[in-house]
This record gives C-alpha cells, sequence and structure tokens, in this order.
C-alpha cells in the first residue's frame, strides 16, 4: 500500500488526512475512495482542471504527464511546477504529499 498524506484543506479536509491506496489507482481515485470529495466535474476524463492537485512529496513516481494533461495545466488555478491533474496521476509505490489548492476553475458550476 502507497500512503498519501493530503495537507489541510479549509473545505475539504480542514485537518488533512493520511490515507492508504494501492499503486495502479490514481490519485482523484484514491481521494474519492477515503471521503475526500475533490472536484472531478470531467469523471476523471481528462477534460478539465478540478482535480488539480500539487505534489509536494514523490512527484517524480507518479507516472509521466501526457500532453493533453499538461494543456489543461496551463489554465489551472494556482499552478506549480509539480502540479498535476489527480486523474491522470497514476500511484507507484512510493508515498506521496499532495496539495489540493484552495480554489479551482469549474465553468458549469460558476454558470459561466
Amino acid at each position: 500500500m502507497t500512503i498519501i498524506r493530503i495537507l489541510p484543506h479549509v473545505e475539504l479536509c480542514p485537518e488533512g488526512k493520511e490515507i492508504h491506496t494501492l499503486p495502479g489507482n490514481t490519485i482523484c481515485e484514491a481521494l474519492l475512495d477515503n471521503g475526500i470529495n475533490i472536484e472531478h466535474a470531467c469523471d476523471m476524463s481528462c477534460a478539465c482542471t478540478t482535480c488539480h492537485v500539487v505534489v509536494r512529496e514523490g512527484f517524480a513516481s507518479l507516472n509521466e504527464a501526457e500532453e493533453l494533461e499538461d494543456d489543461l495545466l496551463d489554465r489551472a488555478w494556482g499552478l506549480e511546477p509539480n502540479s498535476r491533474l489527480s486523474c491522470q496521476s497514476v500511484v507507484a509505490q512510493q508515498n506521496l504529499v499532495i496539495e489540493i489548492p484552495r480554489y479551482t476553475i469549474n465553468h458549469a458550476k460558476e454558470n459561466h
């Protein structure tokens, strides 16, 4: 099992949380399976940026981002060099520390 430590997020997990997942799952799947309701407006199809996370530790252990993910990340709020879409980030054996940005861009939710 791989451990994912989620840093505190005001709405989703104010105290932070440590979860366990099997390698091969995406970060988004692991979060949702453990009661952390990260937005995923496109149902994890790599068509939005609502599941954006910043990987603070273990970034290099994730699968490489595809071009579509990189293009979408350019639109994410709070983009950092170690940003990923959690729906596309496949967990390996190495433990991770992630931060869920405070804001997300969700045009459907914002009535755009």
